[in-house]
């Protein structure tokens, strides 16, 4: 198990060349278009509030099949 350790701490990059690697990642995004991300935005809007309607009307069908048990 010492040896693990011994070779994680070995295998560490510098400070420097890791934020020198996370610059040049942050480079390669492609950022979306204004209107895309409307688009998108919109999308997932939607498709929240039409989910959170099908678990509200699970929610109350199931509820008065219990109330209708008890």
């Amino acid at each position: 198990m010492g040896e693990t350790t011994a070779n994680a701490t070995q295998e560490k990059a510098p400070k420097k060349s890791w934020y020198k690697g996370l610059k040049s990642e942050f480079k390669k995004i492609v950022w979306p278009d204004k209107e895309s991300l409307v688009k998108e935005s919109a999308a997932v809007i939607a498709i929240t509030v039409v989910l959170g309607f099908v678990i509200a009307l699970l929610d109350m069908a199931i509820e008065y099949g219990v109330n209708l048990i008890i």
